[in-house]
This record gives structure tokens, C-alpha cells and sequence, in this order.
């Protein structure tokens, strides 16, 4: 089945995992960070007190997400998709009225466990369980909702704060997703019931005729892969996130602007894009475990290229070999846990994968603007995280062969 069939069989729930992407972006660093001068200013913060601030909340929110996380596994998905909804529209209407730098604190929280953390969460569970010999295709669609975000809202928030502010702009975000984002998701959830039945009886049926063991959390936290995969699984979103947090330094630092470097987007959103359906095909064909090899490596050139030239139009080739890597780890991210643990712990599995990547998230923020703050250039630091992608590529190419005949798990 190509990928257009695919669209034509399952048009409903592949809108309903594209627009989970989509809609996840308010709670992502690249638009939070956006704010993040105003922010600052308004509450007379500098880049590391503000990183502290953002990584308290974002690693409340990876603590939280291992628990809430594995809830998808035993809850109704209208049910589950509807609560995360609405405490998303609840946290970007907080963002919105926040009156000091204290609370702070809880709305990034916010903003982070139901945004970034589960409506993320929700859109991959919901594609890898559900699509089964197919889920690298429609991971790969259904993540075409965060380059979409990512090209079309940095310039969007641009403007709304330019011409009404930063917290006008999170309100109208907050209405946005009350009383259109909520309905929309259920309705695109008619009839999950039965499709939730099948891949029951489905799931049950393939159990006894091969009598696999059912992999758990428990299981896989003393599965040595486990550990291998990480320091890849965890590069993109630590270095993306930190980059992003700090763009507007990093543009001013490169001498782009910062509306040259919104408008670079784009380009990481073309570069995502591109990546994801190649990947998604791929997943497919030849599976996630040879992929995540090699997905590092146009983050890796990215960054050899920011270093070398300064150039404006540098801005838009380095947004777009960091895109490739991005939408390559959305998709393959996506798809391994499946992949190698199977569903029937998805939730639980990915849970703890998506709290690691959250807490990953977390740590840049504060270390690059420490970083910052102490005088050190962007360019000895995506130095740094151009020799930290090159020990994780190699640890996914040389290691974890060496582990790949795991089947059994021991008591």
C-alpha cells in the first residue's frame, strides 16, 4: 500500500494524528521561545534565569509524563485526546494573564506536559498502534503537522506580537483550541471503538500463533538496546531545542535577523518534510533500527556549515539539514518502540522514551544560556553538539548489532 491508498483508506484518523502535530507546536520550544524576549523583559529575566525557569517546568512535565504517558494504554482515546486538549487550551490562556516571573513555572508546565509532552504523545501512539505493517507511512503523514507549524507559525507569531503582544497572541491561542481544536478531535474519532476491537482481537490472535512474550516497561528498562538507542533518540531533540530556545541570540549572533531567521523555518519545515515521507517509506521497507543509524548525519552537516559560513542565505541551507534530521527522528522515533517491543505496552514504553526526550529538552535551555551568559560563542557550542552526534551515530552503528538478537526477557 503506497502512501496516497493509505490517505484514501484512513482519511479521518490520519487528519486526526496530523492535526495532533500540528496543534502540539503551541507547546513546543521553537513558538514558546518566540515570546521569549518579551518574556524577559517583562519580567527583567536574562537567558539563564529564564532557561532555569523553562527547565523547572519542562522536567515537572517529563516526570510527570512516565505516569501519564502509559494512561493512553487503558483510557478511551476520545477520552484521553479531549482531557489533554483541554488542559492545553487551559495552559496557553494561563500564558496569556501570567503576572510574575513565579508562575511562570506552572504555565510553562503547562504549555510542555500537554502540548510538547502528550498531544505529541497522542499522535504517535495513535499512528504506530493502529497502523501496524504500515506505521511508518502514517507516522510520516501524520507528522507532516509539525513542519506545517513550523513553516507557517514563527512569521504568524511574529506579526501578532509586533502589532497586538505577546499575551493577546496566547489568548487568541487558548480560544483557538477551546472551541475548535476539541470538537474537531472527537469528530474525527468516530468509530475508533471498532478499530480499537480489531486490533484486540488482531493483537490477540498474532500472540498465540507466534507465543511471543509481551515486552513491559520492566522488561525493556534491562534491555542493554534500551541504553544503546538513547544518547541517538535523546541528540536531535537536546540540540533543536536548545538552538530554537536561543534563536533569537543565535540569529543576532550570526548577524541574520531574527525576521530572516523566522522565515528560515521553511526551510527546516521543507527539509522535515522531505525527510519524514522518505523515512516513513523506508520504516516500511527495510525497518527503524537501520535508519536511526544514519539520521544524525545532516544535523551534523548543518552544523559544520554554521560554523564555516555567515552568509544570509546560510540561515535557510542550515534550517534545512536540521530539518531533514528532525523529521527523520519524529518518524523513527515514532516507530521504533513499536518496532522492536511491539504494542500491547506502547503507551508505556514511549511514555518513558517521550519523559527521557522531554527531560533532554529541559537540560539545553539552561546550559547553552549559562553558556551564553559565560561569553561562549553558538559556534563552539553546535561545535560541541556536532562531536556528541557523532558518538551517538556511532554507538547505533557499531553497538547495537551487537544486541540486535535479543529476543528473550529475563525475570
Amino acid at each position: 500500500m503506497n502512501i496516497f491508498t493509505l490517505i484514501l483508506s484512513s482519511p479521518r484518523f490520519l487528519a486526526f494524528g496530523f492535526l495532533a502535530a500540528f496543534f502540539s507546536s503551541f507547546g513546543q520550544t521553537y513558538f514558546i521561545s518566540l515570546s521569549g524576549a518579551e518574556i524577559r523583559a517583562t519580567f527583567d529575566l536574562s537567558h539563564g534565569d529564564f532557561g532555569m525557569i523553562y527547565s523547572a517546568g519542562t522536567l515537572t512535565s517529563a516526570a510527570l509524563l512516565i505516569w501519564a504517558g502509559r494512561k493512553i494504554d487503558d483510557l478511551d482515546l476520545r477520552l484521553y485526546t479531549a482531557i489533554v486538549c483541554v488542559g492545553f487550551a487551559a495552559a496557553c490562556f494561563g500564558m496569556s494573564v501570567v503576572a510574575s516571573a513565579f508562575w511562570l513555572y506552572p504555565i510553562i508546565f503547562g504549555l510542555r506536559f500537554t502540548g510538547q509532552g502528550l498531544l505529541s504523545h497522542i499522535e504517535t501512539i495513535a499512528m504506530a498502534r493502529y497502523f501496524g505493517a504500515h506505521r511508518g507511512k502514517a507516522l510520516s503523514i501524520a507528522s507532516m503537522g509539525y513542519p506545517l507549524g513550523e513553516a507557517l507559525l514563527p512569521m504568524l507569531a511574529v506579526v501578532m506580537i509586533a502589532s497586538y503582544g505577546w499575551r493577546e497572541m496566547w489568548s487568541s491561542i487558548g480560544i483557538t483550541l477551546a472551541i475548535i481544536l476539541v470538537p474537531i478531535m472527537l469528530w474525527l474519532l468516530k468509530g475508533h471503538g471498532e478499530r480499537h476491537r480489531k486490533l484486540e482481537e488482531a493483537s490477540r490472535d498474532e500472540a498465540k500463533e507466534i507465543k511471543s512474550e509481551v515486552w513491559s516497561r520492566r522488561h525493556v528498562l534491562r534491555d542493554p538496546r534500551f541504553y544503546i538507542l538513547l544518547p541517538s533518540i535523546l541528540a536531535a531533540s537536546f540540540i533543536v531545542t536548545g538552538l530554537f530556545f536561543h534563536q533569537v541570540h543565535l540569529a543576532e549572533d550570526k548577524g541574520w535577523g531574527m525576521s530572516l531567521f523566522a522565515t528560515a523555518f521553511v526551510a527546516f519545515a521543507a527539509g522535515q518534510i522531505v525527510a519524514s515521507l522518505v523515512s516513513g517509506i523506508l520504516i516500511d521497507k527495510y525497518g527503524a533500527v537501520r535508519l536511526i543509524k544514519y539520521y544524525l548525519m545532516p544535523m551534523v552537516i548543518a552544523i559544520v556549515l554554521f560554523i564555516s559560513i555567515d552568509a544570509f542565505w546560510m540561515a535557510f541551507v542550515f534550517m534545512a539539514f536540521l530539518g531533514a534530521t528532525s523529521g527523520m527522528v519524529g518518524v523513527v522515533n515514532s516507530a521504533i518502540w513499536a518496532e522492536i517491543y511491539g504494542v500491547a505496552h506502547l503507551g508505556a514504553i514511549k511514555a518513558l522514551g517521550t519523559a527521557l526526550m522531554v527531560l533532554s529538552t529541559a537540560l539545553s535551555p539552561p546550559i547553552m544560556g549559562w553558556a551564553i551568559d559565560g561569553g561562549v560563542s553558538m559556534e563552539a557550542i553546535v561545535g560541541a553538539c556536532a562531536v556528541y552526534c557523532l558518538i551517538a551515530a556511532f554507538l547505533a552503528a557499531f553497538a547495537l548489532p551487537r544486541f540486535n538478537k535479543v529476543k528473550t526477557m529475563d525475570s
